[in-house]
């Protein structure tokens, strides 16, 4: 068993991973190995069996990406590596990590769920894609269709097990396995370890290693937390004021249900805010777009429900609001988790009513950190960072070189009113202001 809760000063080119990845990596700007990497990697590499238990965020993607990419061959052109993910989202975002990785290698990667045309899937596994990420509904239907065949498998990878199991789909996890050759290596990876998925490891996994990152319920120490005792109908006066207080980049908001996601998104975006409701009831091409303009940087806000964030990593996100309170202490620990990440700060505010305090008081406890209160900004503040916001304004208008051509109608002022130049300076911040207190 290997436990491990701190970097070890072991780097990326100690592994034996081949130069191509080592390219990447250096590209993609990762210095040190995560702890669970610094664990999974060489045991992985030595064509061993894996089980992992580590929360998401950890970098376990990278933990079983690396060590697989290393072993695969770009110039066989069959499915040679296959990851189970028990959602879309996390699904294409492995997917995503895996070209980034593969960049200099050639191999070609395909993430098959449902919500998506055959049309696309079908033609890539046709030309041969050799990774294969996908959920466990859509792998089956193709393995059942003949359109994926598994008999040269060389490597299975079951990413967050628990959640496949919470989700109903332990068994079709076991009938796929049982689709794949006797002697594939498997890796199995679980922020949980309940009885059922001790028992998959035990009855498919041949002589694994172990690999503990005690993580289970610790909150990166990048993430600001703060609360705010807030009444339901207060909740979206308060985030307004927030947001026009605040410092924000990107702002991941968590509600509990998909009517409370388009409701907010909603009255959000008639705020001026550019908003956007991410739930399950959205067609999976939405969402994904939804998640591409904000990493482009062309969408500040994300409403969303806790599945369909669960794998959601955009740099940009700054702030993760709870909306609404979540109902166990790993559900916090996931969400506030979007931000703060690889190394960088972020903010996590939550929002609960006086009756629901003993639920900040569970997560406080079992995260060991204490979560500041945060007093809503008053009427006063708003106005000072306005006033702030507004000579900034000024300021920096007064850096564009255009500003010259308004020198002579400044001058043709004061020369038909005799005003003086600060009267004048006050009347165009005026106007500059409008009708906006």
């Amino acid at each position: 068993m290997t436990s491990s809760d701190s970097s070890t000063a072991i780097s990326f080119a100690d592994m034996g991973l081949p130069q191509p990845l080592l390219q990447s990596l250096s590209e993609l700007g990762y210095e040190t190995p995560s702890p669970i990497q610094a664990s999974s990697i060489p045991i992985l590499m030595e064509g061993r069996d894996l089980l992992g238990q580590a929360q998401t965020g950890t970098g376990k993607t990278a933990a079983f990406a690396l060590p697989m990419l290393a072993r695969l061959d770009p110039n066989k052109h069959y499915p040679q590596l296959l990851v189970l993910a028990p959602t879309r989202e996390l699904a294409i975002q492995v997917a995503e990590a895996f070209q980034r990785y593969s960049r200099n290698m050639g191999f070609s990667v395909l993430p098959i769920y449902g919500g998506q045309s055959y049309t696309n899937q079908l033609k890539q596994l046709k030309r041969g894609a050799q990774i294969i990420v996908g959920t466990p509904g859509r792998v089956m239907d193709h393995i059942n269709r003949g359109t994926l065949v598994l008999t040269q498998l060389e490597a299975l990878v079951l990413d967050e097990a628990d959640e496949m199991l919470r989700m109903g789909f332990i068994d079709d996890v076991e009938w796929i396995v049982k689709h794949t050759p006797e002697k594939r290596q498997i890796a199995l990876f679980s922020a949980t370890m309940p009885k059922e998925i001790k028992k998959v490891a035990n009855t498919y996994l041949n002589n694994p290693a172990h690999v503990q990152i005690e993580t289970k319920t610790s909150t990166a120490s990048t993430i600001r937390q703060r609360y705010s005792l807030v009444n339901n109908n207060q909740k979206l006066h308060a985030f307004s004021r927030i947001l026009e207080i605040e410092s924000f980049d990107a702002v991941l908001v968590f509600v509990r249900t998909k009517l409370a996601t388009v409701d907010v998104a909603e009255k959000l975006s008639a705020r001026g805010y550019r908003t956007q409701a991410l739930n399950g009831d959205i067609p999976q091409n939405q969402r994904e777009q939804a998640i591409d303009k904000m990493k482009r940087g062309k969408l500040d806000i994300l409403v969303a429900t806790d599945v369909v964030a669960r794998g959601l990593d955009v740099e940009r996100v700054s702030h993760v609001l709870n909306y609404d309170i979540p109902y166990d202490t790993e559900s916090y620990v996931h969400r506030i988790g979007r931000t703060g990440r690889a190394g960088r700060t972020g903010d996590a505010i939550l929002f609960i009513s006086h009756r629901e305090k003993r639920l900040l008081f569970a997560i406080e406890k079992a995260t060991k950190q204490r979560i500041e209160n945060m007093e809503i900004p008053s009427i006063s503040q708003l106005n000072e960072s306005r006033l702030e916001r507004f000579k900034q304004s000024i300021i920096e208008a007064m850096n564009d070189e255009s500003i010259e051509s308004y020198i002579p109608i400044v001058e043709s002022i004061m020369e038909e009113t005799e005003a003086s130049p600060d009267l004048i300076m006050a009347a165009l911040a005026k106007v500059a202001q409008g009708n906006e207190p």
